[in-house]
């Protein structure tokens, strides 16, 4: 599911600028949750695997009453065809803090744009998430 890295032409054409404040390995179907902090606004970015599904959550922490924004589906674990292999899980940011991205394997697997409160996963766009991720982390 999590695919092998983009080879490096593909990688080039669609590279993309993150500053990634979350990293951590992640084990398919094992709980976890990596929180990954905007280095300019009080704005989280939440992966979060429960040991059956994994969710990409968006956050903006001054929201005190529902400070969850959106949560985007990533995989069922049961999907999951490599889920015995470890994994990275990263959760990067756009140079101007207002966007996230969530990263596994180095794959984008979802964005979330706190401009225009959009989130985008790969289950919903596809391939096409590369080309919005270069145009919104440029």
């Amino acid at each position: 599911m999590f695919g092998a890295p983009l080879n490096a032409r593909v990688r080039a054409r669609y590279s993309m600028h993150v500053v990634v404040t979350a990293k951590h390995a992640l084990h398919v179907g094992t709980p976890i949750v990596v929180e990954g902090t905007s280095p300019d606004s009080p704005l989280v970015g939440v992966f979060e695997d429960d040991g059956s599904t994994g969710y990409f959550y968006s956050v903006d922490t001054r929201r005190a009453d529902q400070p969850i924004l959106e949560a985007l589906h990533i995989y069922d674990v049961s999907s999951v065809a490599d889920r015995a292999k470890e994994s990275s899980v990263e959760i990067g940011w756009s140079s101007d803090g207002l966007k996230a991205a969530l990263l596994i394997n180095g794959l984008t697997h979802a964005i979330y744009d706190f401009i225009s409160s959009k989130g985008y996963g790969r289950q919903g766009h596809g391939s096409e998430l590369d080309r919005l991720a270069t145009g919104l982390f440029p």
